[in-house]
């Protein structure tokens, strides 16, 4: 088993990135028998799902930057099913990104930019050790995405 903890920062804090975080919660005691849905092995080189720790989250949407990302999961638009009722806070404000190419014509109809600068991404992911960089953004956002 490793001692270390793979920490996922998050780009894109809308139903991609709720049902990833529900499902960390949800799965966190899975034996590595059990059977995960979306998980081909739950231990993967003696990682398990309890290794996973968020680090940190970046989105545009007013409704979700200043939130934990335990509480920007369930805001805005995001509409997945909630199958892990309760996420525990996780101490991970959701910050201001870029907007680029990211907000389309139609989402931009359905939510307001979150006021503000965009906050210092690099050093955030930096400070907080972030591992990996998991990218939800809209399909298309290429701009965004680099």
């Amino acid at each position: 088993m490793s001692d270390k903890k793979v920490r996922v920062g998050i780009i894109g804090v809308g139903n991609c990135a709720s049902a990833l975080v529900q499902g960390v919660e949800y799965y966190r005691n899975a034996s590595d028998n059990d059977f995960v849905p979306g998980l081909m092995h739950v231990n993967l080189g003696g990682y398990r799902i309890p290794d996973i720790e968020f680090s940190a989250a970046i989105d545009i949407d007013k409704e979700k930057v200043g939130k934990d990302l335990s509480e920007a999961i369930w805001s805005g638009q995001n509409n997945t099913i909630r199958f892990c009722p309760d996420v525990p806070y996780k101490n991970v404000p959701v910050v201001r990104g870029m907007t680029h190419d990211g907000l389309g014509k139609y989402l931009s109809q359905v939510i307001e930019k979150a006021p503000g600068q965009t906050a210092d991404i690099v050093n955030i992911l930096k400070d907080t050790s972030t591992d990996v960089v998991v990218n939800y953004l809209p399909v298309g956002s290429e701009t965004a995405t680099k």
